[in-house]
């Protein structure tokens, strides 16, 4: 029985055939050249407007071409983690308080990781 919005795919499925196309492609993407790699034409903005999603969410990357952007497929789930936590950081004002208390809620075995990424060495470090 078709559904009554018609021809209209299922919610994520959008992203998920763009997704798809960023994946199989192997190399960054414009908006255009994903569009002419999916099954139905679809216009230019609504293509752009799905990238800048998966982008947001961290599912897709992006990177300087031309005028616009190119996309490429996130393939690890650490990445799009780190992307969620740098859009839950918050504006400007906010950025160095969020920080603060999220670095405070951190176990000591977090702190240790933390200090390492950054260079320093935990056993060092006052306790």
């Amino acid at each position: 029985m078709p559904s009554p919005a018609g021809d209209r795919r299922a919610k994520g499925g959008l992203e998920a055939e763009v997704l798809a196309v960023l994946k199989g492609s192997g190399e960054p993407l414009t908006p255009r050249q994903v569009g002419e790699r999916l099954a139905r034409p679809l216009a230019y903005t609504t293509v752009m407007t799905v990238l800048a999603r998966l982008h947001e969410k961290g599912q897709a990357g992006r990177e300087r071409a031309g005028r616009g952007y190119a996309y490429t497929y996130r393939r690890d789930e650490a990445g799009r983690r780190a992307a969620q936590m740098k859009r839950l950081l918050g504006g400007e004002d906010q950025h160095a308080d969020v920080l603060a208390h999220f670095v405070g809620e951190l176990s000591p075995e977090d702190e240790d990781v933390l200090l390492r990424l950054l260079g320093g060495d935990p056993r060092e470090q006052p306790s």
